[in-house]
């Protein structure tokens, strides 16, 4: 029973799974479940119900985006099928950190504290989004440093818990302390969209990585719905407190109806050219903190795509993480843009067991480019955004790193590798 336990601490397990199939899978194909679960959950339901004429659209969307992830997955398998002892080898790659779990609660407070500091000087509150301004404030322009360590926190939490010195109990402590500030963030932003986004990626995230079984991520999902008119009331609520009109003709359930979005997209001949960002800005915005070219205006893709369809500058429009690709990129665009990012990730957790900066960069590309709600190009950006506000941080894991890794037994022993043994594997206005 006891090893049991431990081997269920680290999340993996192979050979005749006892979960079934769907764990199976997950094992094998996760980019490709994380891309389906919110249409089969959310947005390919509701459009059946509601009879919406562009669901064929969007099944067709959903279809080329899995050719892409499932082609990469397949190969992935083919070249290099599971071996044994992932488990022992991840361990031992996180192991030769002796102070990850320290450096992981530093960073999630440092993540809620920005986050919060953030949103009280003005940074990405729909006040300034309406008055198309830039926070100005000192403290805005520091916070941004901490740009995506919400995500970088969740990453080395995961860390610590594949390493086996912290149990599954305390990292969702702290992942929870971490969500409730994105929640909390919200009644200064008027803004939900960000924290249900988060939520999700570390449901999606932390099923991956073995630290949530499935049925606590159907667990999360209905949360979320059941609570969803709830925070939509409190969204409003913010709002009107803060001088900004809210539609009475809009109901909680009306924005559930994000396949209308999507749908939309099918009604423009592709591509789309609105002035979206390019590799200039690319560069620019993502590997330049604001902090160090203040004069830069704000970039918001979901703006100027509002703009093209004939509203204003002061609200946001997206069809999307997937709709907005096809949109800008067309069918091959789609394709090409699944392709790339699966590809990534494969690297990433299938070369050899990650550490925590690979785990890192796997959870800023599910938070940014591979989470279903972010907007495209700007989550582009946000990933390199993320991963240069990261730079201290992995300097820091690099120069307390055990160079002899083993001598110090860990609190925690992690099982031992069984035969077969595989790793899980397997969105907003930029500053």
């Amino acid at each position: 029973m006891r090893a049991s336990a431990r081997r269920n601490a680290v999340g993996l397990r192979t050979g005749n799974d006892p979960r079934g199939l769907g764990h199976w899978v997950l094992r094998r194909y996760p980019v490709s479940i994380l891309v389906i679960a919110p249409f089969a959950i959310l947005i390919v339901p509701m459009a059946l119900l509601n009879g919406n004429p562009g669901t064929t659209f969007i099944l067709r969307l959903l279809s080329v985006a899995l050719v892409g992830t499932v082609l990469v997955e397949t190969v992935a398998l083919a070249a290099a099928p599971p071996r044994p002892g992932w488990r022992q080898r991840a361990a031992e790659a996180n192991l030769a950190h002796p102070h990850l779990y320290r450096i992981a609660r530093v960073v999630a407070v440092v993540s809620v504290v920005a986050s919060l500091t953030g949103a009280y000087a003005g940074r990405g509150t729909i006040f300034t989004q309406l008055t198309h301004d830039v926070a100005a404030s000192p403290l805005a322009r520091v916070a941004a440093l901490a740009a995506g360590w919400p995500y970088l926190a969740f990453a080395l939490l995961v860390a610590s818990f594949l390493s086996g010195r912290v149990g599954r109990a305390r990292v969702l402590g702290w992942t929870g302390f971490v969500i409730a500030g994105q929640v909390t963030t919200v009644a200064l932003t008027g803004i939900v969209s960000p924290a249900i986004g988060y939520i999700t990626f570390a449901a999606g995230a932390g099923a991956v990585c073995g630290l949530l079984r499935t049925r606590a991520v159907v667990a999360v999902g209905v949360v979320l719905l059941l609570a969803w008119p709830s925070l939509f009331a409190i969204r409003n609520e913010i709002r009107a407190q803060g001088g900004v009109a809210v539609s009475a003709d809009v109901s909680a359930g009306d924005r559930l109806r994000v396949d209308l979005q999507l749908a939309e997209a099918g009604r423009y001949d592709v591509p789309v050219d609105v002035g979206q960002p390019g590799p200039t800005e690319f560069l620019r915005y993502g590997l330049v903190p604001r902090i160090l070219d203040q004069e830069r205006p704000m970039i918001s893709t979901g703006a100027l795509i509002n703009q093209y369809l004939g509203g204003v500058a002061t609200s946001s429009y997206s069809f999307l993480a997937l709709g907005n690709v096809y949109f800008f990129d067309g069918w091959l665009g789609v394709l090409l843009y699944y392709i790339g990012w699966a590809s990534l990730v494969v690297l990433l957790l299938r070369r050899g067991a990650p550490g925590p900066v690979r785990l890192s960069l796997f959870c800023f590309v599910m938070g940014g480019p591979l989470l279903w709600s972010s907007t495209y190009p700007d989550s582009m950006i946000g990933f390199l955004q993320h991963a240069v506000a990261a730079l201290p941080v992995f300097a820091l894991l690099w120069l307390t790193r055990r160079r002899t890794p083993g001598r110090r037994a860990p609190d925690r022993v992690p099982a031992p590798p069984r035969p077969g043994d595989v790793p899980v594997l397997s969105g907003s206005r930029l500053s």
